[in-house]
Formats: structure tokens, C-alpha cells, sequence
């Protein structure tokens, strides 16, 4: 299966007073770069929703998004937490003592603080085994949508290889007609050029350049490279660094074969494979 590294995916599940939303949304990116987005009191969380999350993914940036939002029709909480304000009236203390001038919090700071209203809060370890639960339901989907966008990305450079493919193919049927032809037409320049006619000396010269302008070596590899991207493409997995670096290859010698040929038709190949390869190394940079 080849992964797109763009995908998106998202779940809300309800708890007692709260909705707790899981989303990821992911885009290309050279390494994995993972980001959270989470509510304070939810961030002792995060080192565990890393590990689930790099346990399935290699590439991309990629931003995890977790929030709790207070039901419509929850009863509402009047108590207060006992434990979390004795903590954040320590805190104040301290702050205080070290910074006398600094303003102290309101009663609405105070009731606004995260967990401090209602005495029947979900504890952390039991948010935690929700929050694993729910991204574990999320990565599922998400990494079906990436598996179905890399679905279209292999499809798309499977149709550029077979084009690829039928242009190579043009070119070797040409080579010796177009070196006859060269060679003929130097020939008769040569000849005109040199004042003393020296049929061996104009043999050797017409056959060295002949080598230089032969281009069997650079469709070889270019046949190789192509059966090489078409084979990691069904093979799949994590394959974009591997199909960056086919691309490279494959443009060298695109490169090359546009500067020994001396016919219009191979130039103009050359120039339409380059065009395919760089068409395929945009997709390729959405490959995982």
C-alpha cells in the first residue's frame, strides 16, 4: 500500500459533561514533524498520544488536535475542587512572595480555572485510557484516508511511467538511422572541409563521434530506473525517499539524452520525459 502523507480524520465521543473531540490532519513534510494542540489539563497526556501516533506514522507534519467542550444539556457543576484550589492558592503564594507586585486572580479566574468546578471530574488516568482509545479509533481512519489518496498518487505516476515508457521506446528503433544520417552528412562536410581527401582519417573521426552521440547506454538506464519505479510502486510501503531518488536518476539521464542527440524527434522525447518527471517528483513529494 503506497500513503499519501495528506489525510485527515476525526472523532467526538461524549463523556458525563463533556465532548471530547480527536482530530489529526496531516501534510507533507521531509521527516515526521508531530505537533499537539491540546487543553492544559490534558497535556500530561501527550507523551502517550505520541508514541500511538509514531507507532503508525513515518512522514509528515502532522497535528494532533484534542478538545473538551462542555455538553448543552450537562448539569452544571457548583462545587468546587478542593485539592486544585489549595494547589493554585500555593501557587499564588509563592508567585506573590517572589513578585509582590503582581496582580493576584479574580473569583471568575479562580471559577474559570481548568477542573476546578464540579468534585466529580474525570481523573487523568481514566482521560487517558478515553484519549488513547479515541486516537487509536482515529488513526484507523486517518491512515485509511492517506491509503486512499496514495491509492490516486500511485495510479497518477503509474500512468506518467507507462507514457515514460512509450517514448523510450521510440528512440532506440531511431538511433541507427539517425547515426547513419549523421554520419553521411559530416561526411560530406568534412570532406569539403579538409583540402586533402583522407578517407581513414574521416572513417575514424565519423566513427568517434558516432560513440559520442549513441545513446543506447542512457536508454538502458533510463528502461532500468522505469522498471525500478514501477516496481516499488507495487511493492509499497514507505517509498518516497527511494522514489525522490529515482526521480533524480531518471531526470540525469532524461538530461543526457537530450544533449547527445542530433535529431529533432529524440530532443523532443528528452524534453517530454523531463516534463513527466517532474510532474511525477511533485506527486512523489506527497508520498510517504
Amino acid at each position: 500500500m503506497i500513503y499519501s502523507m495528506t489525510g485527515f480524520a476525526s472523532a467526538t465521543r461524549e463523556l458525563a459533561a463533556a465532548a471530547l473531540n480527536v482530530e489529526l490532519r496531516s501534510v507533507n513534510h521531509r521527516y515526521l514533524d508531530l505537533q499537539f494542540r491540546l487543553p492544559e489539563e490534558l497535556r500530561p497526556l501527550e507523551p502517550g498520544l505520541r508514541e500511538l501516533i509514531v507507532a503508525r506514522l513515518q512522514r509528515g507534519k502532522v497535528e494532533c488536535r484534542i478538545g473538551l467542550a462542555p455538553l448543552p444539556n450537562a448539569p452544571q457543576a457548583t462545587d468546587l475542587n478542593s485539592g486544585l484550589l489549595k494547589q493554585l492558592r500555593a501557587l499564588c503564594e509563592k508567585l506573590h512572595a517572589a513578585w509582590p507586585g503582581v496582580p493576584g486572580l479574580t473569583a471568575a479566574d479562580i471559577l474559570r480555572w481548568p477542573g476546578m468546578l464540579g468534585s466529580d471530574t474525570v481523573s487523568l488516568d481514566e482521560m487517558r485510557a478515553v484519549c488513547h482509545e479515541s486516537l487509536q479509533l482515529v488513526l484507523v481512519e486517518f491512515t485509511a484516508s492517506r491509503a486512499r489518496e496514495g491509492e490516486k498518487l500511485k495510479n497518477l505516476l503509474l500512468e506518467r511511467v507507462a507514457s515514460m515508457e512509450q517514448r523510450v521506446a521510440t528512440v532506440a528503433p531511431r538511433m541507427p538511422q539517425v547515426i547513419a544520417a549523421f554520419q553521411e552528412k559530416l561526411t560530406t562536410r568534412l570532406r569539403e572541409a579538409m583540402a586533402a581527401s583522407d578517407d581513414e582519417r574521416i572513417r575514424q573521426e565519423i566513427v568517434l563521434f558516432a560513440n559520442r552521440i549513441d545513446v543506447d547506454e542512457e536508454l538502458s538506464r533510463l528502461v532500468a530506473h522505469i522498471s525500478e519505479v514501477k516496481r516499488i510502486l507495487t511493492a509499497g510501503g514507505a517509498v518516497g525517499k527511494r522514489l525522490d531518488f529515482l526521480m533524480q536518476e531518471l531526470n540525469r539521464e532524461a538530461n543526457t539524452l537530450g544533449s547527445k542527440s542530433v535529431d529533432i524527434e529524440v530532443t523532443k522525447v528528452s524534453l517530454e520525459l523531463k516534463l513527466l518527471i517532474e510532474q511525477m517528483r511533485e506527486q512523489i513529494q506527497n508520498i510517504e
